[in-house]
């Protein structure tokens, strides 16, 4: 009897061990996981490729290469 209480308490205290233990994620949370990912890459790829933009990054880029050593 009393060897299948402790078993029992044993059972009971490793349980949130196992629990904790859990720390991936799911199917359905690297589903819309990566449909955030290409949405943001899809808005800053529309940012970059902006005329103001692409015009300051080719700018900056032009004073990098220009630069006197």
């Amino acid at each position: 009897m009393w060897m299948r209480i402790r078993r029992i308490r044993r059972i009971w205290r490793a349980r949130p061990r196992r629990a904790r233990a859990d720390a991936g994620m799911t199917t359905s949370e690297y589903a819309v996981g990566t449909i955030a990912a290409c949405a943001l890459a899809a808005v800053l790829y529309k940012v970059v490729t902006s005329g103001p933009v692409a015009g300051a990054l080719q700018s900056l880029i032009g004073r990098a290469l220009s630069a006197q050593f």
